[in-house]
């Protein structure tokens, strides 16, 4: 008797794709994966069985950033085995959680000239903060090699092998010559998560924090350091807000420099819409 493929389906909520196009992007890679699954849910890749599941892994793009997501989201969850989140906007809220610092009711009445008639939270959260999350895969976009590890040790019965280690090491490794210490080029390496491989600064440009920050990042001293070298305040606050703006600690040492304006703004609740 031929044993079952895993059923898995892949999901997007608010993102801008990035994340499902590095999954086709793994070309021969990916026909040895269809290979060994039921590939039963993924839109981008012409795969619609409904969405009705029941799915041994749901792999989820994007953050939560409406009623319905939020619905939605407790529902794929229900029928899912197992659930990993993969990018920027599903583990941290994603650039689209610029506006959790913003008045988003203010934005509402200056582009729509019926406000009333749109269904948005004035957030936009990472799924972790919805409903349980089995592995969490960073990057804007995430890597190929990166996500077929997972891939592979989910066939394998086995947790993911990722770096928990910083950008800093990948340069290392890399041989670059460290752009801040040799052209005071600013450069969030030393608090962002590995995974891109260090492509900003083998390239000599600072690093932008697409993956989040790193285990334990001391982001208060290397803020301080920016600023000591002549980056203005503000600009070290707006360093802190791009692709995993609400991350933490960025979130909370962002705030805590951009005054009280943001912390009012902060305080207010972080997943509306989420189950209790």
């Amino acid at each position: 008797m031929t044993p079952t493929k895993p059923r898995v389906a892949v999901w997007k909520f608010a993102s801008c794709d990035g994340c499902q196009l590095t999954l086709l992007d793994c070309e021969d890679e990916l026909l040895e994966v269809a290979g060994a699954v039921d590939l039963a849910y993924f839109l981008e890749a012409g795969q619609d069985d409904g969405g009705t599941g029941p799915y041994d892994l749901s792999i989820v793009e994007g953050s939560i950033t409406t009623p319905r997501d939020a619905e939605r989201i407790r529902e794929i969850r229900a029928r899912s085995r197992h659930l990993i989140t993969i990018g920027a906007c599903a583990t941290s809220g994603g650039i689209q959680a610029l506006r959790n610092f913003s008045d988003v009711e203010e934005f509402l009445a200056i582009v729509y000239a019926h406000p009333s008639f749109i269904s948005t939270l004035t957030t936009s959260t990472a799924i972790a903060d919805h409903v349980p999350v089995d592995f969490e895969l960073r990057g804007c976009p995430i890597t190929k090699q990166q996500l077929l590890e997972v891939l592979s040790s989910f066939l394998a019965g086995r947790r993911p092998q990722t770096p928990a280690h910083s950008v800093c090491v990948e340069c290392k490794v890399a041989g670059n010559t460290c752009v801040t210490v040799a052209h005071g080029t600013p450069c969030l390496g030393p608090i962002t998560h590995a995974g891109c491989g260090a492509l900003c600064p083998s390239f000599a440009r600072g690093c932008y924090g697409c993956f989040g920050p790193a285990e334990d990042p001391n982001v208060p001293a290397l803020v301080d350091l920016l600023v000591a070298h002549g980056m203005p305040e503000a600009d070290a606050v707006l360093a802190l807000r791009t692709f995993t703006a609400w991350a933490e600690p960025f979130r909370s040492e962002s705030v805590r420099r951009a005054g009280p304006v943001a912390v009012a703004l902060s305080a207010r609740p972080q997943h509306e819409g989420s189950a209790p």
